[in-house]
């Protein structure tokens, strides 16, 4: 049986302050916590109902609780709990590796679901990292968790000013989604660059503009004012990559 202090530890990391100071998040949902039981070694605890551990292998080394639903409830920071959440720790991250590749960079994107499902974008088209700005929603938020579906195992995400990275990487050529670029579909495929998103109402910053080496647009057809921050990096990945 949870503890209080456990229930509040756990609740505790609800809040990036907390989840950068112990060094843990909590996963929810079925998917994602048996994918990082199967492909990780970083799941320390499961909590979930008894009909969901009932015939699961819980790896070695896991510890694994049944709880009531009113305590799955106390422990989820979403609207509608999931059967099973896990605790894990925060991966150590592998060194930044910007040569002969194409990354993601986000500028202050702050809601979660758009930084989620943009790492499930990079985890299809192949690329193999994410840099956000300090601003831009924590990917290690249980909401970004789950729009990930699974791939935040694969996306190593890293968090710095995007102004120093550009600063220090003008060698290597970035793409600027703005409103008023070159037309993407003149724009020839990419096999090495940044691709740069901004915030959901201002976009870019004109700081991270101006070291950009591109300035790109998808061509509207219609009226809509603008498009979703994910909705539009899945069109830019689409058109650059492939």
């Amino acid at each position: 049986m949870l503890s209080k202090a456990q229930i509040k530890y756990i609740q505790s990391l609800q809040h990036k302050k907390n989840r950068q100071k112990f060094g843990q998040f909590v996963a929810e949902g079925d998917k994602i916590v048996q994918e990082l039981m199967g492909a990780t070694n970083i799941v320390k605890a499961v909590y979930a109902s008894p009909e969901w551990l009932a015939g699961r292998q819980i790896p070695a080394g896991v510890t694994a609780e049944a709880v009531a639903p009113e305590v799955l409830k106390q422990l989820s920071s979403l609207s509608t709990p999931n059967q099973a959440l896990a605790l894990a720790d925060i991966p150590a991250l592998p060194p930044l590796r910007l040569e002969g590749a194409v990354s993601i960079a986000l500028d202050t994107v702050q809601d979660p679901g758009n930084v989620g499902t943009i790492i499930r974008i990079a985890d299809w088209f192949g690329i193999r990292q994410i840099i956000c700005t300090p601003e831009s929603a924590d990917a290690y938020n249980a909401k970004t968790i789950q729009a990930t579906m699974g791939s935040m195992l694969r996306v190593p995400v890293y968090v710095q000013s995007l102004t120093a990275l550009l600063q220090e990487h003008k060698h290597i050529p970035s793409y600027a989604a703005t409103l008023h670029g070159s037309n993407i579909v003149h724009t020839p495929t990419i096999k090495e660059g940044i691709i740069l998103i901004g915030n959901e109402s201002r976009g870019l910053s004109e700081e991270v503009l101006a070291l950009c080496s591109h300035r790109i647009t998808i061509p509207r057809l219609g009226h809509a004012e603008s498009l979703n921050a994910a909705v539009a990096t899945g069109i830019i990945c689409g058109r650059l990559l492939i």
